[in-house]
């Protein structure tokens, strides 16, 4: 990103959940297109942002690139009301799936397959009733900068609403996204997990890891400067 392009921080509209929707496809596969992993874009963006967008929009951010949405944070405050939903969302998207199986290609029913068979037991543990959030940038982005403003913004609306405590999930792999990432804005690394999906489309393994922040102990919830 160079001087010239100026980025901002706001908070979530309803206009942007179609924009949101596309950069969720967009980077879904290690920061690139979901395209060769799973064709179904609509599945796909439903199923990683329709609770936020559309139930709890409040505590969603994006950032904009000169004046485009080229990022977003998307976070809950009520994981219970959220899993919640998760559970008759998943009922939902299976039926969904079902019904458009036969057409999907060989990668996408692997995928499929693999979210039935494996997924589950990848998932790394996660700490109950406490806020969450997920974070996806396009490539051209993703800078310290951006990242740590997006990042601020959430923190700030969380400890001024009073929550001790925030977790994410982030994919990691090779020395993207690594503990020293992490460390450099007050979170803990409490467990990964490899996903298996991505051995036949990546030449090293890729994990998905559980980082926490306690805001008690960080009361500014400012990422610390580089």
């Amino acid at each position: 990103m160079t001087d010239e392009r100026q980025f901002e921080i706001r908070k979530f509209q309803p206009v942007d959940r179609a924009r949101v929707r596309e950069l969720c496809c967009e980077t879904g596969f290690l920061g690139n297109p979901i395209d060769p992993v799973f064709e179904d874009r609509e599945l796909f963006a439903d199923y990683l942002t329709a609770y936020y967008t559309d139930w709890e929009p409040e505590s969603s951010f994006v950032l904009l690139v000169n004046g485009e949405i080229r990022g977003y944070l998307l976070g809950s405050r009520f994981p219970f009301r959220q899993q919640c939903y998760a559970f008759y969302q998943n009922i939902s998207l299976f039926l969904r799936g079902v019904r458009r199986y036969a057409n999907y290609s060989a990668a996408s029913k692997k995928f499929v397959q693999w979210i039935l068979r494996t997924a589950w037991r990848e998932v790394p543990a996660a700490p109950r009733r406490t806020a969450h959030f997920h974070i996806n940038l396009l490539a051209d982005a993703r800078q310290v900068s951006t990242t740590r403003a997006l990042t601020d913004s959430y923190l700030k609306y969380l400890h001024e609403r009073g929550e001790k405590r925030v977790y994410g999930q982030m994919v990691v792999f090779e020395d993207r996204r690594g503990e020293k990432m992490f460390e450099r804005y007050g979170f803990k690394v409490l467990n990964k997990s490899e996903i298996t999906k991505y051995r036949d489309l990546h030449p090293h393994p890729v994990y998905l890891c559980t980082i926490v922040k306690d805001l008690e102990e960080n009361n500014q919830c400012y990422a610390k400067a580089t």
